[in-house]
């Protein structure tokens, strides 16, 4: 059987504005490539960070200009970011196989991720999205029933982090990849849905994208979770005169050095956890946490941090 790779994509995969977007995807279409030709079958997560921002902002600003236009919600604008993300992605890939002279189909499905409205994140938001607001405009999304902050750049939005339970199209993803495709699924985290009956319903939330990488890999049964991100590879004492850079790693380091707050939140420490809970017993699956090569074809093990069992 071939094996499988879910390969989860950083900030710095994708660049933040439109131009630097479609040159980033550029050079991560041939790092994927690399492995496409090694012929694994491979599923593509992403970040949106910067780009569902941008949208939420956007679509503020028009609804503040024009009230006929209502505010977004940001499931919608969740969506959107897989949209033209994927758009970006997809095209790139498919250019980069043809180069190399690879006929497989690449596909972008809008996923959605489901919920518990009882999380206890939704008590405690802390993500922040959105540009800055007035006291009077903040006040009004709190009446709203918006969560908000004040920073120091002015009043901000603060959404939840929930965990996400289930991926709702994993079944359209394998099948697709049973297929023969490469699929680019799960963007952002997700798109976060609560449960309503038979229906799905948007949350007001955030789903942390790497640990949705995780959750898609264990679905898929993936071999390999590659997690690309801003360094080269996982550090002890990261940032100090006596930092070390990890070749390799345990799962039984990994969860020694997450107690002893090795690992900072929001930045690595979604990404070890990951790494835990896709491994989890298995003698087989392995992640690797390593920086995209300028050249993007630095995929192979030679840089990162290899984490296994």
């Amino acid at each position: 059987m071939k094996k499988k790779i879910v390969i989860a994509l950083g900030h710095d995969a994708l660049g933040t504005t439109l131009p630097e977007q479609k040159e980033a995807t550029r050079r991560t279409a041939k790092a994927v490539a690399e492995y496409i030709q090694k012929d694994y079958e491979v599923v593509i997560t992403h970040s949106n960070g910067p780009q569902v921002g941008m949208i939420h902002e956007a679509m503020t600003e028009l609804h503040r200009k024009d009230d006929a236009y209502t505010v977004t919600p940001m499931s919608v604008c969740s969506a959107m970011s897989q949209g033209y993300i994927g758009y970006d992605l997809q095209n790139a890939i498919r250019s980069e196989l043809i180069s190399r002279g690879i006929y497989k189909p690449v596909s972008t499905i809008l996923t959605q991720v489901t919920v518990d409205p009882y999380d206890e994140a939704f008590y405690k938001p802390t993500k922040i999205i959105g540009e800055s607001m007035t006291k009077d405009e903040a006040m009004e999304e709190d009446s709203k029933g918006n969560h908000v902050i004040e920073t120091e750049s002015g009043w901000k939005r603060i959404v939840a982090t929930p965990k996400p339970l289930s991926i709702v199209e994993i079944d359209g993803i394998k099948a697709l990849m049973e297929a023969g495709q490469v699929v680019i699924a799960a963007g952002g985290g997700g798109i976060p849905v609560l449960v309503q009956d038979n229906q799905l319903k948007g949350a007001s939330a955030v789903v942390e994208k790497d640990t949705v990488a995780g959750l898609l890999a264990s679905e898929l049964d993936a071999d390999l979770l590659v997690i690309l991100t801003g360094v080269d590879k996982v550090c002890l004492n990261y940032g100090r005169a006596d930092e070390k850079p990890l070749d390799y790693m345990s799962v039984k380091d990994a969860k020694k050095y997450m107690a002893e707050g090795q690992f900072e939140a929001g930045t690595m420490l979604p990404k070890i956890q990951a790494a835990i809970d896709f491994i989890g017993d298995s003698a087989i699956r392995k992640v690797l946490i390593t920086k995209l090569d300028p050249k993007g074809t630095a995929l192979g093990g030679q840089n990162g941090t290899m984490i296994g069992k």
